[in-house]
């Protein structure tokens, strides 16, 4: 089932577009942020969460206040918080029985962490970061991590190995750091999941890699009633 949703961020910034995947017997259910210049239907989103349906993790995925104006800047952290709290009050509503995670490409992933950070929302089972944005391309830092040993739920880091706004050096120590933390390398991958077909050694396509590494993480952690 694919359905077409919207729901509002506040008085101020209007209605958002989401869309909601769900399976006949999903497992959990993946609250899903897109990247910094990428809306909620371009090919990587669609791409990510099609491969998470295929192993029974529903999705609903959204657009941020500035992505659905068509604005060039992102909106500011805390109407990103706003947001993802309206989106898994969305998700809710139209999915009960599910473990939750939330997450995202990129920026979205980046913002579901300040969420939790923010929040500590008991609903959330874990969050998933699909190509952390640790720094900006050439400027190496870990201030975008300062907030991450704050979170008390389950992590996982999906991260290509030509990442250029991660570079591992710096993010495999962050998270060996985390007791919640779980690195998994997506080899040859870049930011967006592009892959070097010549040198990449696994068959697997990137995204049934990333979908799966989610599935077999989301089982073990997933909390039993």
């Amino acid at each position: 089932m694919t359905a077409a949703l919207s729901f509002v961020v506040n008085e101020e910034k209007g209605g958002v577009d989401a869309l909601l995947i769900k399976q006949k017997k999903p497992v959990a259910i993946l609250v899903l942020a897109h990247g910094a210049g990428a809306n909620l239907r371009h090919a990587h989103m669609s791409n990510i969460a099609e491969s998470l349906a295929a192993v029974g993790i529903a999705t609903l995925r959204f657009n941020f206040p500035y992505m659905q104006l068509g604005k060039p800047r992102t909106d500011n952290i805390s109407t990103c918080i706003e947001t993802f709290r309206n989106a898994i009050r969305l998700t809710r509503n139209k999915v009960r029985n599910l473990p939750l995670y939330i997450g995202g490409h990129s920026f979205g992933g980046r913002m579901s962490s300040h969420y939790m950070a923010e929040t500590a929302d008991d609903r959330v089972a874990g969050l998933v970061y699909f190509s952390f944005p640790l720094h900006n391309a050439k400027k190496p830092e870990i201030k975008r991590a300062d907030h991450l040993p704050t979170i008390n739920k389950p992590m996982l880091f999906l991260s290509g190995t030509r990442d250029a706004l991660a570079d591992l050096a710096l993010l495999k120590p962050i998270v060996q750091t985390l007791d919640n933390g779980k690195l998994h390398e997506l080899d040859t991958a870049d930011h967006s999941f592009k892959i070097l077909k010549r040198t990449r050694q696994a068959a697997e396509d990137v995204y049934t890699e990333a979908a799966r590494v989610t599935a077999d993480w989301m089982t073990q952690i997933i909390p039993k009633e």
